[in-house]
Protein backbone atom coordinates (compact mmCIF):
# COMPACT_ATOMS: atom_id res chain seq x y z
CA UNK A 1 0.00 0.00 0.00
CA UNK A 2 2.85 2.70 0.94
CA UNK A 3 4.41 1.46 -2.62
CA UNK A 4 1.29 2.81 -4.45
CA UNK A 5 0.76 5.98 -2.41
CA UNK A 6 4.45 6.85 -3.65
CA UNK A 7 3.91 6.43 -6.91
CA UNK A 8 0.81 8.49 -6.68
CA UNK A 9 3.05 10.81 -4.84
CA UNK A 10 5.34 10.95 -7.56
CA UNK A 11 3.19 10.66 -10.30
CA UNK A 12 1.07 14.32 -8.65
CA UNK A 13 4.93 15.52 -8.27
CA UNK A 14 5.35 14.67 -12.11
CA UNK A 15 2.49 16.75 -13.09
CA UNK A 16 3.21 19.84 -11.44
CA UNK A 17 4.10 22.85 -13.18
CA UNK A 18 7.89 23.25 -13.13
CA UNK A 19 7.88 26.57 -11.00
CA UNK A 20 5.98 24.95 -8.35
CA UNK A 21 8.16 21.82 -8.43
CA UNK A 22 11.06 23.89 -7.80
CA UNK A 23 9.42 25.87 -4.67
CA UNK A 24 8.64 22.46 -2.99
CA UNK A 25 11.76 21.52 -3.26
CA UNK A 26 13.23 24.51 -2.03
CA UNK A 27 11.01 24.49 1.28
CA UNK A 28 11.91 20.63 1.63
CA UNK A 29 15.58 21.88 1.72
CA UNK A 30 14.96 24.61 3.52
CA UNK A 31 13.07 22.40 6.41
CA UNK A 32 15.58 19.57 6.50
CA UNK A 33 18.36 22.24 7.14
CA UNK A 34 16.23 24.16 9.89
CA UNK A 35 15.69 20.95 11.51
CA UNK A 36 19.39 19.64 11.62
CA UNK A 37 20.15 23.53 13.16
CA UNK A 38 17.77 23.50 15.90
CA UNK A 39 18.21 20.15 16.42
CA UNK A 40 22.26 20.47 16.73
CA UNK A 41 21.80 23.81 19.40
CA UNK A 42 19.11 21.48 21.60
CA UNK A 43 21.60 18.64 21.50
CA UNK A 44 24.66 21.01 22.02
CA UNK A 45 22.29 22.07 25.25
CA UNK A 46 21.32 19.24 26.87
CA UNK A 47 24.91 18.08 26.47
CA UNK A 48 26.47 21.16 28.38
CA UNK A 49 23.89 20.58 30.58
CA UNK A 50 25.17 17.00 31.37
CA UNK A 51 28.55 18.17 31.46
CA UNK A 52 28.06 21.01 33.88
CA UNK A 53 25.82 18.83 35.99
CA UNK A 54 29.28 16.76 36.55
CA UNK A 55 31.29 19.66 37.77
CA UNK A 56 31.88 20.29 41.38
CA UNK A 57 32.99 23.14 43.04
CA UNK A 58 36.97 23.65 43.17
CA UNK A 59 37.60 24.23 46.87
CA UNK A 60 39.35 27.59 47.44
CA UNK A 61 41.75 28.87 49.99
CA UNK A 62 40.70 31.44 52.80
CA UNK A 63 41.74 32.71 55.77
CA UNK A 64 39.56 33.07 58.68
CA UNK A 65 39.02 34.91 61.87
CA UNK A 66 36.50 34.16 64.89
CA UNK A 67 33.49 36.41 65.48
CA UNK A 68 34.29 37.72 69.76
CA UNK A 69 32.34 39.67 71.62
CA UNK A 70 34.82 42.28 72.93
CA UNK A 71 34.22 45.80 74.63
CA UNK A 72 34.01 49.00 73.33
CA UNK A 73 34.71 51.98 74.67
CA UNK A 74 32.64 55.05 73.35
CA UNK A 75 35.18 57.83 72.43
CA UNK A 76 35.21 61.78 71.19
CA UNK A 77 37.76 61.69 68.89
CA UNK A 78 39.08 65.38 67.68
CA UNK A 79 42.24 67.17 66.45
CA UNK A 80 44.40 70.02 68.03
CA UNK A 81 47.47 71.93 68.01
CA UNK A 82 49.75 72.37 70.82
CA UNK A 83 49.87 75.62 72.12
CA UNK A 84 52.08 77.10 75.42
CA UNK A 85 50.43 78.54 78.73
CA UNK A 86 53.02 81.17 78.05
CA UNK A 87 54.63 81.68 74.83
CA UNK A 88 55.72 84.70 73.42
CA UNK A 89 58.36 86.10 71.18
CA UNK A 90 60.40 88.51 72.78
CA UNK A 91 61.59 92.53 71.46
CA UNK A 92 62.50 95.47 73.04
CA UNK A 93 60.80 98.82 72.94
CA UNK A 94 63.60 101.05 71.84
CA UNK A 95 66.00 101.61 69.45
CA UNK A 96 69.15 101.04 70.15
CA UNK A 97 72.68 98.77 70.08
CA UNK A 98 72.82 95.64 71.75
CA UNK A 99 75.36 95.89 74.07
CA UNK A 100 75.29 92.84 76.28
CA UNK A 101 73.33 89.50 75.40
CA UNK A 102 73.19 87.37 78.81
CA UNK A 103 71.47 83.95 77.91
CA UNK A 104 72.21 81.18 75.24
CA UNK A 105 70.57 79.97 72.57
CA UNK A 106 67.64 76.72 74.01
CA UNK A 107 68.58 77.96 77.66
CA UNK A 108 66.02 77.35 80.59
CA UNK A 109 65.30 81.31 82.28
CA UNK A 110 63.71 82.21 85.52
CA UNK A 111 61.09 84.96 85.43
CA UNK A 112 62.77 88.39 85.38
CA UNK A 113 65.95 87.09 83.95
CA UNK A 114 68.22 89.64 82.49
CA UNK A 115 68.18 88.83 78.41
CA UNK A 116 69.38 91.90 76.49
CA UNK A 117 70.66 94.89 77.37
CA UNK A 118 70.99 98.12 74.59
CA UNK A 119 73.88 101.06 75.26
CA UNK A 120 72.53 103.43 77.93
CA UNK A 121 75.23 105.65 78.59
CA UNK A 122 73.79 108.64 77.71
CA UNK A 123 70.39 108.04 79.41
CA UNK A 124 71.97 106.58 82.19
CA UNK A 125 73.74 110.34 82.36
CA UNK A 126 70.80 112.34 82.12
CA UNK A 127 69.19 109.83 84.95
CA UNK A 128 72.12 111.28 87.23
CA UNK A 129 71.33 114.81 86.16
CA UNK A 130 68.09 114.68 86.66
CA UNK A 131 68.30 112.53 90.54
CA UNK A 132 70.73 115.46 91.16
CA UNK A 133 67.92 118.30 90.45
CA UNK A 134 65.56 116.08 92.52
CA UNK A 135 68.16 115.96 95.14
CA UNK A 136 68.15 119.82 95.45
CA UNK A 137 64.60 120.32 95.27
CA UNK A 138 64.37 118.37 98.33
CA UNK A 139 66.84 119.93 100.16
CA UNK A 140 65.19 122.90 99.29
CA UNK A 141 61.79 121.78 100.47
CA UNK A 142 63.24 120.51 103.36
CA UNK A 143 64.82 123.97 104.44
CA UNK A 144 61.95 125.90 103.80
CA UNK A 145 59.44 123.81 105.77
CA UNK A 146 61.57 125.00 108.25
CA UNK A 147 62.28 128.20 108.05
CA UNK A 148 58.61 128.30 107.79
CA UNK A 149 58.14 127.76 111.58
CA UNK A 150 60.08 130.71 112.53
CA UNK A 151 57.82 132.98 109.71
CA UNK A 152 61.40 133.56 107.92
CA UNK A 153 59.62 131.87 104.34
CA UNK A 154 55.92 132.25 102.94
CA UNK A 155 53.45 129.36 102.65
CA UNK A 156 53.57 130.20 99.06
CA UNK A 157 56.96 129.73 98.85
CA UNK A 158 57.04 126.14 100.17
CA UNK A 159 54.24 125.16 98.35
CA UNK A 160 56.42 126.68 95.16
CA UNK A 161 59.51 124.04 96.70
CA UNK A 162 56.66 121.29 96.81
CA UNK A 163 55.82 121.59 93.32
CA UNK A 164 59.69 121.54 91.89
CA UNK A 165 60.11 118.55 94.27
CA UNK A 166 57.35 116.59 92.63
CA UNK A 167 58.13 117.45 89.08
CA UNK A 168 62.20 116.84 89.84
CA UNK A 169 61.00 113.24 91.25
CA UNK A 170 58.72 112.61 87.78
CA UNK A 171 61.52 113.42 85.41
CA UNK A 172 63.33 111.07 87.12
CA UNK A 173 60.65 108.43 86.84
CA UNK A 174 60.56 109.52 83.87
CA UNK A 175 63.69 108.97 82.65
CA UNK A 176 64.32 105.71 84.99
CA UNK A 177 61.82 104.15 82.95
CA UNK A 178 63.73 104.93 79.56
CA UNK A 179 66.69 103.49 81.23
CA UNK A 180 64.42 100.14 82.56
CA UNK A 181 63.51 100.14 78.53
CA UNK A 182 67.33 99.04 77.56
CA UNK A 183 67.14 95.94 78.99
CA UNK A 184 65.15 93.12 77.95
CA UNK A 185 63.96 90.67 80.99
CA UNK A 186 61.86 87.36 80.75
CA UNK A 187 58.82 88.33 81.46
CA UNK A 188 57.92 85.07 83.04
CA UNK A 189 59.79 81.23 83.12
CA UNK A 190 60.33 79.03 80.28
CA UNK A 191 62.34 78.16 77.73
CA UNK A 192 63.93 80.36 74.85
CA UNK A 193 64.32 79.27 71.52
CA UNK A 194 67.20 80.50 69.13
CA UNK A 195 68.81 84.07 69.80
CA UNK A 196 68.03 86.27 66.27
CA UNK A 197 70.44 89.08 67.36
CA UNK A 198 73.78 89.68 67.99
CA UNK A 199 76.20 92.43 70.42
CA UNK A 200 76.82 95.38 68.17
CA UNK A 201 73.78 95.35 65.93
CA UNK A 202 71.36 97.96 65.71
CA UNK A 203 67.50 97.03 66.74
CA UNK A 204 64.74 99.06 65.80
CA UNK A 205 62.16 99.09 68.50
CA UNK A 206 59.83 95.73 68.23
CA UNK A 207 62.30 93.77 66.58
CA UNK A 208 62.13 89.88 67.33
CA UNK A 209 65.21 89.06 69.59
CA UNK A 210 64.01 85.24 70.88
CA UNK A 211 61.35 83.31 71.37
CA UNK A 212 60.24 82.27 75.07
CA UNK A 213 57.68 79.33 75.59
CA UNK A 214 56.75 77.88 78.82
CA UNK A 215 56.48 74.37 77.90
CA UNK A 216 55.20 72.74 81.35
CA UNK A 217 52.27 71.99 81.59
CA UNK A 218 50.93 72.51 77.63
CA UNK A 219 47.85 73.37 76.64
CA UNK A 220 46.01 71.13 73.41
CA UNK A 221 43.44 73.23 71.80
CA UNK A 222 40.32 70.74 69.38
CA UNK A 223 36.93 71.41 68.69
CA UNK A 224 34.23 69.19 69.20
CA UNK A 225 30.77 69.39 67.57
CA UNK A 226 28.30 70.49 69.35
CA UNK A 227 26.01 67.36 70.40
CA UNK A 228 29.28 66.62 72.36
CA UNK A 229 28.78 69.28 75.02
CA UNK A 230 26.82 67.43 76.96
CA UNK A 231 29.08 64.30 77.34
CA UNK A 232 31.94 66.93 77.98
CA UNK A 233 33.02 68.66 81.53
CA UNK A 234 35.89 70.11 82.85
CA UNK A 235 38.35 67.96 84.51
CA UNK A 236 37.71 65.09 82.46
CA UNK A 237 40.73 62.89 81.35
CA UNK A 238 42.07 62.77 78.05
CA UNK A 239 44.92 60.90 75.69
CA UNK A 240 46.75 62.93 72.92
CA UNK A 241 48.50 61.22 70.62
CA UNK A 242 51.51 63.13 68.57
CA UNK A 243 52.89 61.20 65.29
CA UNK A 244 56.40 62.27 66.35
CA UNK A 245 56.40 59.99 69.16
CA UNK A 246 54.31 56.95 67.87
CA UNK A 247 52.93 54.55 70.38
CA UNK A 248 52.66 56.93 73.17
CA UNK A 249 49.67 58.10 74.82
CA UNK A 250 50.02 61.83 77.16
CA UNK A 251 47.32 62.06 79.73
CA UNK A 252 45.45 65.65 80.33
CA UNK A 253 42.06 66.85 81.66
CA UNK A 254 39.95 68.76 79.78
CA UNK A 255 40.62 72.75 81.69
CA UNK A 256 38.10 75.08 79.82
CA UNK A 257 35.29 74.73 77.27
CA UNK A 258 34.73 77.67 75.14
CA UNK A 259 31.38 79.59 76.30
CA UNK A 260 30.07 80.09 72.68
CA UNK A 261 29.79 77.70 69.68
CA UNK A 262 31.40 78.82 66.29
CA UNK A 263 28.61 79.77 63.94
CA UNK A 264 29.99 79.06 61.09
CA UNK A 265 30.82 75.45 61.76
CA UNK A 266 28.81 74.38 64.75
CA UNK A 267 32.07 72.92 66.62
CA UNK A 268 32.71 74.03 70.59
CA UNK A 269 36.36 74.81 71.08
CA UNK A 270 38.25 72.76 74.30
CA UNK A 271 40.96 73.48 75.58
CA UNK A 272 43.44 70.14 77.28
CA UNK A 273 46.24 70.85 79.78
CA UNK A 274 48.56 68.05 79.12
CA UNK A 275 51.77 67.52 81.71
CA UNK A 276 55.38 68.05 79.55
CA UNK A 277 58.04 67.54 82.33
CA UNK A 278 60.53 66.37 79.51
CA UNK A 279 59.38 69.10 76.86
CA UNK A 280 58.98 67.00 73.86
CA UNK A 281 55.89 67.95 73.26
CA UNK A 282 56.09 71.67 71.43
CA UNK A 283 53.57 74.50 71.07
CA UNK A 284 52.24 74.10 66.96
CA UNK A 285 52.66 70.40 66.98
CA UNK A 286 49.36 68.29 65.51
CA UNK A 287 48.13 66.02 68.16
CA UNK A 288 44.74 63.62 67.90
CA UNK A 289 42.70 63.94 71.16
CA UNK A 290 40.22 60.98 72.04
CA UNK A 291 37.85 61.35 75.13
CA UNK A 292 36.39 58.05 76.88
CA UNK A 293 32.62 58.60 77.22
CA UNK A 294 30.07 56.27 79.16
CA UNK A 295 30.97 52.84 79.90
CA UNK A 296 32.23 49.81 77.92
CA UNK A 297 29.77 47.71 76.20
CA UNK A 298 30.01 44.37 74.56
CA UNK A 299 30.04 43.74 70.61
CA UNK A 300 30.16 41.48 68.61
CA UNK A 301 33.47 42.04 66.64
CA UNK A 302 35.21 40.97 63.00
CA UNK A 303 38.02 42.25 60.92
CA UNK A 304 37.42 44.69 58.33
CA UNK A 305 38.62 42.70 55.97
CA UNK A 306 35.94 39.99 56.69
CA UNK A 307 33.24 42.87 55.75
CA UNK A 308 32.11 43.17 51.88
CA UNK A 309 30.28 46.34 51.00
CA UNK A 310 27.96 45.99 48.36
CA UNK A 311 25.06 48.62 47.36
CA UNK A 312 22.62 46.04 48.48
CA UNK A 313 24.07 45.64 51.91
CA UNK A 314 27.06 44.26 53.57
CA UNK A 315 28.21 40.48 53.51
CA UNK A 316 30.64 37.87 54.92
CA UNK A 317 31.31 34.61 54.39
CA UNK A 318 30.36 32.24 57.49
CA UNK A 319 32.46 28.88 57.58
CA UNK A 320 30.06 25.71 58.29
CA UNK A 321 28.99 22.37 56.93
CA UNK A 322 26.76 24.06 54.44
CA UNK A 323 25.75 21.54 51.83
CA UNK A 324 27.96 18.82 53.36
CA UNK A 325 27.15 15.15 52.28
CA UNK A 326 27.93 11.90 52.38
CA UNK A 327 30.81 12.06 50.22
CA UNK A 328 32.10 15.03 51.98
CA UNK A 329 31.84 14.62 55.59
CA UNK A 330 35.31 16.15 56.40
CA UNK A 331 34.88 19.19 53.94
CA UNK A 332 33.61 22.87 55.09
CA UNK A 333 31.90 25.07 53.09
CA UNK A 334 31.42 29.30 52.18
CA UNK A 335 27.68 29.89 53.29
CA UNK A 336 26.81 33.97 52.76
CA UNK A 337 24.98 35.91 54.72
CA UNK A 338 24.10 39.80 55.25
CA UNK A 339 25.00 41.87 58.31
CA UNK A 340 24.27 45.19 59.86
CA UNK A 341 27.78 47.14 61.27
CA UNK A 342 28.32 49.74 63.64
CA UNK A 343 31.25 51.19 64.40
CA UNK A 344 34.95 50.69 63.54
CA UNK A 345 37.72 51.16 65.74
CA UNK A 346 41.21 50.49 64.10
CA UNK A 347 40.97 47.28 62.16
CA UNK A 348 37.82 45.86 63.58
CA UNK A 349 34.12 46.62 63.38
CA UNK A 350 30.94 46.23 65.33
CA UNK A 351 28.77 43.25 63.78
CA UNK A 352 25.33 44.31 65.01
CA UNK A 353 23.20 41.75 63.42
CA UNK A 354 23.92 38.58 61.27
CA UNK A 355 26.73 36.79 62.57
CA UNK A 356 26.68 35.25 66.58
CA UNK A 357 30.08 35.05 69.17
CA UNK A 358 31.52 31.97 67.98
CA UNK A 359 30.98 31.99 64.75
CA UNK A 360 34.02 31.43 61.85
CA UNK A 361 34.51 34.03 59.11
CA UNK A 362 36.42 34.57 56.00
CA UNK A 363 38.68 37.11 56.82
CA UNK A 364 40.45 36.81 53.45
CA UNK A 365 39.41 35.72 50.08
CA UNK A 366 35.98 36.60 49.90
CA UNK A 367 36.16 37.79 46.04
CA UNK A 368 36.51 33.94 44.89
CA UNK A 369 33.95 32.90 46.72
CA UNK A 370 29.71 31.94 46.85
CA UNK A 371 27.35 30.16 48.47
CA UNK A 372 28.46 25.92 49.01
CA UNK A 373 32.45 26.55 47.78
CA UNK A 374 34.70 24.14 49.32
CA UNK A 375 37.16 25.66 51.91
CA UNK A 376 40.86 24.94 52.91
CA UNK A 377 41.70 27.08 55.73
CA UNK A 378 45.05 28.43 55.68
CA UNK A 379 46.00 31.08 58.73
CA UNK A 380 49.14 31.34 58.65
CA UNK A 381 49.24 34.96 57.34
CA UNK A 382 46.06 36.35 58.24
CA UNK A 383 44.81 40.22 57.81
CA UNK A 384 45.54 43.38 60.51
CA UNK A 385 42.96 42.61 63.30
CA UNK A 386 44.21 45.28 65.98
CA UNK A 387 41.58 47.82 67.78
CA UNK A 388 44.63 50.54 68.17
CA UNK A 389 47.11 49.82 64.99
CA UNK A 390 50.14 51.63 65.28
CA UNK A 391 52.40 52.71 62.28
CA UNK A 392 54.83 50.07 62.18
CA UNK A 393 58.99 50.98 62.09
CA UNK A 394 60.33 51.71 58.34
Amino acid sequence: MPFFKNLALRRRYRELPPTRRRMALMLAITAIVLFLIFGFEAFRTIMIHRFLATLSNPPQTVSTAPAQSLDWQPQLQAVGSLRAVNGADLSIELAGIVDKIGFNSGDDVAAGATLLELRAEDDVAHLHSLQASAALAQINYDRDAKQLKIQAVSQAQLDSDAANLKNAQAQVAEQQAVVDKKTLRAPFAGHLGIRAVDVGQYLTAGTTIVTLQALDPIYVDFYLPQQALEQIKNGQKVRARIDTYPGVDFAGTISAINPKVEVDTRNIQVRATLANPDHRMLPGMFATIAIDIGTPRKYVTLPQTAITYNPYGATVYLVDDYGKDAKSKDQLFARQTFVTTGETRGDQVQVLKGVKDGEIVVSAGQLKLHNGTPLIIDNSVVPANDADPRPADQ
